[in-house]
């Protein structure tokens, strides 16, 4: 095997369990973090540097995990030719400023649900008082990264919309400066998304459905993710009336890396919801649990803008979040209390050191021992694959009973949705084959 230099780029430590897997394949790999309190993510399972700009030149493919701002660090290492996994500024801009990402939509002709922005929580209780319906609130920018921010309304007269815009204008005006309110419409809800090589999408593509809730049967806050399903597709019409007219204007921007549009389809559309211009998490974890191509050579030829094979296994895929206090809410001292360095206990301890279908997350390696350790309380994702959607839920429940973790909870009916989103999705034509 050839082995290559990977340099990975995090503001936060979300790469941990890809450069984790990267030096398992045999890789030389160099993993930065940038937030302080997120420094010792990855721990052990992946060797650190405290200043990455001086390994530019030991890399021979750099990979950035995030927007915010990362999109320009990419963009300019690629101009002086570096091999890069990144964004643009451009790219950013698609997933950082919601209202910008629709109206590039709407530039290639793809329809969107009506939205507004607001920088004032005065101007948006008006808006409903005098439009009347459901919303959808949208933090933008970096707030949209505190998931439990995002709120789905269910009342038609729009009330609880102009209750919960209340109480973020008295909690959270400062650190909501934007924010959007989009039309709600019902449905299913399904992303598609596909890496893309600096000058063209690279197939298959996958086809997953996200489950935010905190609770089983979509009840509680939302968070960031409690689970995913997924499998993998040739081009389709959600994909082909999507993301793949976006195609021209990511191959001018010379994007490379994956890009998933988030939408809703019911019997009278599709409706794109947002963009994922990045690896999404912990989407890449259960992709890469579901590739047969190594992910170090296929993150190279992607970066060196050669179309690269990409394996994959069929059937269904699913990735369960396995997390502790106090996910989905940010609480230091209940996290410090309650879940810092809790020792993550295998009751049947794995043959080779690495338990199979468990990718990692907020977790360090101390002497053998997986710890618990960040900010956030996400510790886990145990990914299952079957060629039927109830074989991947079994493979992944039944290694899940193998984990202990002190005050760990998890969704209990992840992928038990696809049953009723399948009818309706091949009923009304959408997940065909073009």
């Amino acid at each position: 095997m050839d082995k290559k230099n990977f340099l990975f780029v995090s503001i936060d430590g979300l790469i941990s369990d890809i450069a984790w897997h990267v030096v398992k394949e045999g890789h030389n790999v160099k993993y930065f973090i940038g937030e302080d309190e997120e420094k010792e993510v990855g721990d052990g399972f992946a060797p650190k540097v405290d200043e990455w700009k001086k390994e530019i030149g030991w890399a021979d493919v750099i990979v950035f995990d995030d927007v915010l701002g990362m999109g320009a660090k990419a963009k300019k290492l690629r101009e002086e030719g570096k091999l890069v996994i990144g964004g643009t500024p451009y790219t950013d801009r698609l997933e950082d400023e919601r209202a910008f990402g629709q109206e590039e939509l709407k530039k290639v002709d793809v329809p969107i649900l009506p939205y507004k922005d607001f920088t004032s929580f005065d101007a948006a209780i008006g808006f409903v008082q005098e439009n009347p319906g459901r919303y959808v609130i949208k933090p933008s920018g970096q707030a949209q990264n505190i998931k439990g921010l995002l709120f789905v309304g269910e009342e038609e007269d729009g009330k609880d919309v102009i209750q919960v815009l209340g109480d973020y204008k008295k909690a959270w005006a400062k650190k909501i400066p934007v924010f959007q309110l989009q039309k709600r419409v019902t449905g299913v809800e399904v992303a598609v998304g596909a890496f893309f090589d600096g000058k063209e999408f690279v197939y298959p593509l996958n086809v997953n459905f996200e489950h935010k809730k905190l609770f089983p049967g979509e009840l509680g806050p939302s968070t960031g993710e409690m689970g995913t399903t997924m499998f993998w597709s040739e081009p389709n019409k959600v994909f082909n009336n999507t993301l793949k007219k976006m195609e021209p204007k990511l191959k001018e921007e010379g994007y490379v890396g994956y890009i998933d549009i988030n939408t809703i389809v019911n019997s009278y559309g599709i409706y794109p919801l947002e963009f994922t211009a990045r690896f999404g998490y912990p989407t890449i974890s259960i992709q890469q649990e579901s590739m047969l191509s190594p992910m170090g050579m296929f993150l190279f030829e992607l970066a060196k803008g050669n179309p690269p094979k990409l394996r994959v296994s069929s059937g269904f895929h699913i990735g369960i979040r396995i997390v502790v206090p106090p996910f989905p809410f940010n609480d230091k001292q209940t996290f410090e209390v309650k879940s810092k360095d809790s020792v993550i206990f295998f009751k049947k301890k794995p043959q080779e050191g690495f338990p199979e279908g468990v990718h990692i997350e907020d977790v360090k390696l101390v002497n053998g021992e997986w710890l618990v350790t960040g900010t956030s309380g996400v510790v886990l994702i145990v990914c299952g694959s079957g060629q039927t959607m109830k074989q991947a839920q079994a493979q992944a429940y039944n290694r899940i009973k193998n984990i202990n973790i002190p005050h760990m909870y998890y969704r209990t009916d992840i992928g038990d949705r696809w049953f009723e989103d399948s009818d309706k999705l091949h009923n009304w034509g959408y997940l065909r084959e073009l």
